[in-house]
């Protein structure tokens, strides 16, 4: 069982706990030693962020093999199509390929909690919000998918990675949670105490060996001859 950390991150803050240029980070609201993030947010997004003191569970989370879906709220310019939204669902061409099937929806525009600082807007601006989830990790997808289909993302929120929720969690606020890892198995044979035929040899000593026996078994016995005597 591993400890994890969900934070929600603020706004403009740095997904590490040191920063040479000054800027926001980690240590600004975890004093936990010994906790990596698992995984990154952008600078510029806001919303969950899991960090762990075990490097098996970093690996686990953050390893596209486990495949762990993230949920995000994404604030968009204009008003989005279902053309749009069908494209984001059945993916959508990047500079680095096509992006994988994804789950979207509209949701209601309403702001979690107000974002300091704001989004640049005019009042008359038209934004709308949706639910964007998606089983990868590629640098900035989320933007880069609003923008192809049109709808620039202003806002970006994460509010869940896999069983994790951001839920009444405020910006800059964490909780504590655990993680059960499967135990990594070992071969069937090392873990019965047994071992494969051969005695522990190679295959190519035991194929030299059946060679031999094979061999052994073909010979035709040689006949021995007793010369008379004259």
């Amino acid at each position: 069982m591993s400890r994890i950390v969900l934070l929600n991150k603020p706004f403009q803050v740095l997904s590490q706990f040191t920063d040479p240029n000054g800027r926001g980070t980690l240590a600004d609201y975890i004093d936990q030693p010994g906790l990596y993030a698992a995984g990154r947010l952008d600078y510029d997004s806001e919303g969950l962020l899991v960090l762990t003191d075990d490097g098996r569970a970093q690996q686990q989370i953050t390893d596209p093999k486990f495949k762990l879906e993230k949920t995000y709220w994404a604030q968009l310019e204009g008003e989005i199509s279902d053309e749009a939204i069908e494209k984001l669902i059945k993916g959508v061409e990047l500079k680095d390929g096509l992006t994988r099937p994804a789950r979207c929806r509209r949701i209601e525009p309403t702001e979690p909690w107000p974002r300091n600082p704001p989004i640049r807007q005019r009042n008359n601006d038209v934004t709308c919000w949706i639910e964007l989830k998606i089983r990868e990790g590629r640098n900035r997808q989320v933007r880069r998918m609003t923008a192809t289909v049109g709808h620039p993302t202003l806002r970006l929120i994460r509010v869940a990675i896999g069983p994790w929720q951001l839920k009444q969690l405020q910006p800059g606020q964490w909780r504590e949670s655990q993680i059960h890892l499967p135990r990594q198995s070992q071969p069937t044979a090392r873990r019965n105490g047994q071992h494969r035929a051969g005695g522990g040899r190679s295959a190519g000593q035991q194929r030299q060996q059946r060679s031999r026996q094979t061999a052994g078994r073909n010979q035709k016995p040689t006949r021995s001859r007793t010369r008379k005597p004259s």
